[in-house]
């Protein structure tokens, strides 16, 4: 593992600290591990997740009955924006089901994954658990980690270097882009979803493209037979870029401006999630609207913990992070994305000081 000189210290993480590796490669964990189980914290809850499943499919009928009864109106935008809410929190229970945190076995959950990710939202779960089992690896590792790939932004200075294409021409600028480029994570969303379809790779090809059609083909016949043609584009758009704003807002907290890692040699485990990750507090409106991940270092930690119990396991991980001395770092909600547009901001100085000198 290399320490990239721009680790930011905002997080209260020295670049020094990084480099602790704890007696024993393994053991922190296994006696945080300990712990957690302990009290009860890797334990299933079904009756949570009855409701809350059930919850989000009241909502998504409640939110196409109030689209079908309103009919051909510019009242639709609240409609559109209402259903944003809606995706994001089926995206949030897709999540949870590909971490096992709702079914044990790996059958049931790539079953409801797929009910709820591909016909739901219109996002293919093979893809995204794919790159998210990656993710979850090696968190903001740069070679490793598909999130900090140099596709549109860089997410380092040696990334800002040689930096090429749209990430050369957005990285100057990119903490001033960012929110508005989340617009597009949506589309983005459903383009790469097809994408992968052409992969050999891509288990049940043939099931997550019919999934996906099906969403695509029925959320747009809803649109163009019950709207004019512009209030259809119009509820498209609003919902489309409202929805990818609101999964930015989710995800950008957890990692965006924390540590980055290079090179063959990584921390251990423990290190390596709690270091790179960042938890954002909040009650229980933040813990639904974020879905618990919030609680992003637990999550990282105990990827199959049920949400509800993150909240008590960091009480745990903090104190026990305190008593080995790695830092757990914490923020408010807006201090997060303070915290991770400085960082964009910063990486991206030697594309300004390259355009300045040409």
């Amino acid at each position: 593992m290399t320490i990239p000189t721009d680790a930011p210290t905002a997080a209260g993480t020295p670049a020094a600290r990084f480099r602790t590796s704890g007696s024993g490669a393994g053991s922190d964990f296994a006696r945080l591990s300990q712990r957690i189980a302990d009290a009860g914290l890797l334990n299933r809850r079904p009756g949570y997740y009855a409701v809350r499943l059930g919850l989000v499919a009241v909502m998504l009928a409640a939110g196409w009955a109030a689209f079908f009864a309103i009919g051909d109106s510019w009242w639709q935008l609240a409609v559109a924006a209402y259903l944003t809410v809606v995706f994001g929190q089926i995206a949030l229970a897709a999540h949870d089901l590909a971490h096992r945190q709702v079914f044990r076995k790996r059958r049931p959950s790539e079953i409801g994954g797929r009910l709820f990710a591909n016909l739901g939202i219109g996002m293919s779960y093979g893809w995204w658990m794919n790159k998210h089992t990656r993710h979850h690896a090696n968190p903001n590792h740069e070679e490793l980690d598909p999130d900090v790939a140099p596709d549109i932004l860089v997410w380092s200075t040696d990334q800002a270097r040689s930096s090429r294409g749209l990430a050369n021409f957005f990285g100057g600028h990119q903490a001033y882009l960012f929110f508005p480029l989340l617009t597009l994570e949506g589309f983005n969303l459903h383009v790469s979803s097809v994408r992968a379809l052409r992969s050999p790779q891509l288990k049940n090809r043939l099931l997550e493209g019919a999934l996906l059609f099906a969403h695509m083909a029925a959320f747009l016949s809803a649109l163009f037979l019950v709207l004019s043609p512009g209030k259809a584009v119009a509820f498209l758009l609003v919902n489309q870029c409202l929805f990818g704003v609101y999964l930015g807002c989710v995800f950008a907290p957890n990692h965006k401006g924390m540590p980055t890692l290079t090179g063959d040699k990584r921390p251990d485990f423990l290190r390596r999630q709690v270091l790179t990750s960042r938890n954002v507090r909040g009650g229980p409106v933040k813990d639904v609207l974020l879905g618990g991940l919030n609680y992003q270092i637990e999550h990282h930690l105990f990827p199959s913990m049920p949400a509800p119990h993150l909240r008590r396991a960091q009480l745990i991980v903090r104190d026990y992070c305190a008593e080995i001395g790695v830092p757990h770092h914490e923020t408010g909600l807006i201090e997060s994305y303070r915290e991770a547009l400085a960082h964009l901001h910063r990486v991206g100085e030697p594309i300004r000081r390259r355009r300045a000198a040409a």
